[in-house]
């Protein structure tokens, strides 16, 4: 499910400014930039997202600006800098030349002389990092709670929908036997044109009624629309529940469609096929 949020927070020596954004994923998988000297509490910042965001791909970016936040010192090699100067020194002396060592020639040199990052470790700056991360999570899942309810909405229409061609397979499915019944008794009186072995022409009904009996099928898939509506009232994650049960009635409607034998149970299939596919692809964006 997407989202944005956003947070800034400062005080006398630093601002933090904080964006985190979500965008749909089948699992939970996190991608963080930050300066590095807060690499340290990256465990910190996913647990406390973690506890908001349960499922989907969540983009962080943390900016910090202000003083302190990385101390500076200026490093100098001595032992190298001795032997380079009386190095100097006597390259001078034994090749008599008249131009000496400068102070910009050494300070060119990195080697000798250069600039360490030392990490500040302030708490109350990574204090102040983990509380704007909670704030922008905090938006994020309100921009997510109103595309929620969007979703359920339109879910629950297409879950109404599904129903009532489940219904419609239900009060078709008692005459397909009867049907099949007809067309047999028919085709044999007029194959063999005399008296119809009615014996005969019930244990063929008998065989496919057993083979075209949908019944289980349709009382799976009763409970799965029954289940699916209550896990859609939860206030907890439930997109994989949701994924799954869609998964089982997908499996429920391929098999009634194979073994109904009927053009118009086949019809309403089809029909109950393109409904779950629209499910399928909302329940994707679905915590």
């Amino acid at each position: 499910m997407t989202g944005f949020g956003r947070s800034k927070k400062s005080t006398a020596s630093f601002s933090v400014s904080v964006e985190v954004k979500t965008v749909n994923h089948r699992f939970s998988e996190f991608y963080i930039r930050m300066p590095r000297q807060f690499n340290k509490i990256e465990d910190k910042i996913k647990k406390k997202l973690s506890s908001f965001i349960h499922r989907g791909r969540i983009e962080v970016y943390v900016t910090v600006e202000g003083e302190g936040i990385v101390n500076r010192k200026v490093m100098v090699d001595w032992n190298l800098l001795d032997h380079y100067v009386q190095t100097i020194a006597d390259i001078k002396q034994k090749y008599v030349l008249e131009h000496g060592l400068s102070l910009q020639d050494l300070l060119s040199r990195e080697d000798i002389i250069h600039i360490e990052e030392e990490e500040s470790g302030d708490e109350e700056l990574e204090r102040v990092v983990l509380q704007a991360v909670e704030e922008a999570a905090a938006s994020v899942i309100q921009m997510r709670t109103a595309e929620g309810s969007a979703l359920e909405k339109d879910i629950s229409s297409h879950l109404h929908i599904f129903e009532s061609l489940v219904k419609e397979v239900i009060e078709l499915a008692p005459s397909v036997v009867q049907m099949y019944r007809d067309k047999l008794t028919k085709r044999i009186y007029e194959f063999i044109g005399g008296q119809v072995d009615e014996a005969r022409i019930l244990t063929e009904v008998a065989i496919f009624a057993d083979k075209a009996d949908i019944n289980e099928e349709l009382t799976r898939l009763k409970s799965h629309i029954k289940q699916f509506g209550k896990i859609l009232t939860l206030h907890e994650p439930i997109g994989r529940k949701l994924d799954f049960l869609l998964q089982e009635m997908n499996r429920e409607v391929n098999t009634i469609g194979s073994k109904a034998n009927d053009s118009e149970i086949a019809k309403e299939v089809v029909e109950m096929k393109s409904i779950l596919e629209k499910m399928k692809e909302q329940v994707q964006n679905i915590e």
